[in-house]
């Protein structure tokens, strides 16, 4: 790649990559982050890695010790169930004010299908990439945009657990179905029963139907 002068956006967009990756689980939390490597992986130069690992220091997705280098924030077992209870709270809170019409639904269920395709042949990133649009396009029914605002800054911190977003592929597949069942629910204009499927969901515990 060229050495060209990197903008504040293109910066940004660094960390959002990072970011991703740190979430997705391919940065494992614990890993040492060479600065070399993420030159070559991301095309950058070493001055806009190293900016770009201190603004992920400022997010707490990593730590910084000096003298020695970068390494993934690991997360703490309290913390997380702490972050998980409020994204609870926000998420089942965005179901009350959402706006459903069919074109929604539909557009909804092509991005399940996307990612459950994915969970069975795509890469982590391209899983976790899909698994944000489902997502968005859940909210996006939402009209309070300040609630949903608060609900994309909680789903970008560090994962939801120490072993990343899905633990183990059986996790991924349950997370499809729970996708499924998240559309039907919109469908059925069964609000309460979306909300269970949500708190279900982020707290990664199997819902019985």
């Amino acid at each position: 790649m060229l050495a060209l002068k990197k903008t504040v956006t293109e910066r940004s967009q660094l960390v959002l990559l990072m970011s991703k990756d740190i979430n997705a689980g391919i940065l494992a939390a614990g890993s040492w982050l060479k600065q070399i490597d993420l030159e070559q992986r991301y095309g950058y130069s070493r001055l806009d890695v190293r900016r770009a690992l201190d603004q992920l220091v400022l997010k707490h997705m990593v730590e910084h010790i000096p003298n020695r280098g970068y390494y993934v924030h690991t997360p703490d077992l309290a913390q997380v169930s702490d972050a998980r209870e409020i994204r609870v709270a926000l998420e089942c809170a965005a179901v009350n004010q959402m706006v459903i019409q069919p074109e929604h639904l539909q557009a909804l269920e092509l991005s399940a299908q996307r990612f459950h395709t994915l969970v069975q042949e795509g890469t982590l990133l391209e899983r976790y990439n899909a698994n944000l649009d489902f997502h968005r396009s859940l909210y996006d029914l939402c009209s309070n945009r300040l609630l949903v605002e608060f609900i994309e800054e909680m789903r970008s911190r560090p994962p939801s657990s120490p072993g990343g977003t899905w633990r183990t592929h059986l996790r991924a597949e349950q997370s499809s179905r729970e996708h499924f069942q998240m559309v039907e629910a919109l469908r059925n204009d069964d609000r309460d029963r979306l909300k269970q499927l949500i708190a279900a969901h982020i707290r990664q515990i199997p819902l019985s139907n």
